[in-house]
């Protein structure tokens, strides 16, 4: 009786384990695999829905004895005298006003796709000049012109500076930030809607990364959501719509925006910046088998001046004689490391930190990689 419990308790054990690893697979399996998927909207614009950029040339007054010296900037003076003019003002032959609180300007502005006249706009404002600073500073009336030559907006208004400069009898200077340029938040008013590619009935997508995967999914995904022909991949950027109706596309555009998309894998890239010493490595990077050493020479170069005195009743001078003195030494213990066939990004990192390689040496070791044919990666230094 003791034997047939004790084996009918194991049996029971033998199928609590069983019946716990199957649940462990049941739920490992119904676990779903979400890929990196992205919105539509992430990924790809409207074709034609841009915006448009803005620029006039305009007077910055009000200074406090900031502004253009006239004798170095006589388009200022010369813009003072037209509007002046316009104004019914006029300045007697001969004349040369000595401005010292009026600056002239380059304004800029950004025209948002589907501005319509009336809506505020924020401006830029930079001096061309000599002005010292635009602190204080009203920008008169500006026209704001597009690259047809037509006006789109017109800009005043007080300026926000910020940076501040402060200059000594002299000539020392101390200037914090850029006081030479400014902003006007809403400081233009549009007075002519830009023109959209938008409103000739047809609609497409155009990536922001040319890839011929991606388009390609994109197609494949919004043909699968709304139907066959909705979507066509004309190439590694533009993907041709077809609305269900015209009315509707604002409509069909807001739910197409928000579907979301598996991107296809960016290339096998290096970005090196020479400057800054930074680089990017891709996660597709690969490297082939090689072997790199890493080391670096240290030149030392001491130069000194010594006195050659002659000897007693010699007859000579004394003179200075220069004393060089140059050694070069090895720094580091110039240790190789391996790179196996397929090494990810992770390993290449890991390798070079492990010889303690600073980012000028990194940029030397991906260059000869790159030579040797052992880096599969498009190298780009920028």
């Amino acid at each position: 009786m003791k034997r047939n419990e004790r084996n009918k308790r194991l049996q029971r054990q033998r199928l609590l384990r069983v019946l716990m690893v199957v649940g462990v697979l049941l739920a490992v399996i119904s676990v779903p695999s979400f890929a990196q998927e992205e919105r539509i909207k992430d990924l790809a614009s409207i074709a034609g829905v841009r915006s448009n950029g803005l620029m006039g040339y305009g007077l910055v007054v009000g200074l406090d004895g900031s502004g253009d010296q006239t004798s170095q900037s006589p388009f200022t003076v010369q813009a003072l005298r037209n509007l002046l003019t316009q104004l019914g003002v006029t300045i007697p032959p001969g004349v040369n006003p000595q401005l010292k609180n009026a600056a002239a300007v380059m304004v800029q502005a950004e025209l948002p796709a589907f501005s319509r006249p009336g809506q505020m706009i924020d401006i830029t404002v930079a001096s061309i000049g000599n002005a010292g600073s635009l602190r204080g500073g009203a920008l008169l009336m500006t026209a704001l012109k597009g690259a047809d030559g037509q006006v789109y907006a017109v800009a005043q208004g007080n300026l926000i500076v910020g940076g501040f400069g402060v200059e000594g009898r002299d000539g020392s200077r101390i200037s914090v930030n850029v006081p030479s340029a400014g902003r006007i938040p809403n400081g233009a008013t549009v007075e002519r809607a830009a023109p959209a590619a938008f409103t000739d009935g047809r609609v497409a997508l155009q990536l922001h990364t040319p890839d011929f995967t991606t388009a390609a999914r994109v197609a494949s995904t919004l043909n699968a959501v709304y139907g066959a022909g909705t979507a066509q991949a004309e190439d590694a950027v533009t993907i041709r719509l077809a609305p269900p109706h015209p009315d509707q596309r604002v409509a069909f555009l807001s739910e197409l925006e928000n579907v979301r998309v598996e991107a296809g894998q960016a290339p096998a890239r290096v970005v090196v910046n020479s400057r800054t010493g930074t680089i990017v490595i891709g996660e597709s990077v690969r490297v082939r088998p090689a072997a790199v050493a890493h080391g670096s020479l240290s030149v030392t170069i001491a130069e000194r001046f010594e006195v050659s005195q002659p000897n007693p009743f010699g007859g000579g001078d004394t003179v200075v004689v220069p004393n060089t003195e140059i050694s070069v030494a090895q720094q580091g213990d110039g240790r190789m490391f391996l790179f196996d066939a397929g090494v990810s990004l992770a390993e290449i990192v890991q390798a070079v930190n492990q010889v303690g390689a600073a980012p000028g040496d990194l940029i030397a070791i991906l260059e000869a990689l790159k030579q040797a044919g052992a880096l599969r990666a498009e190298l780009v230094v920028i």
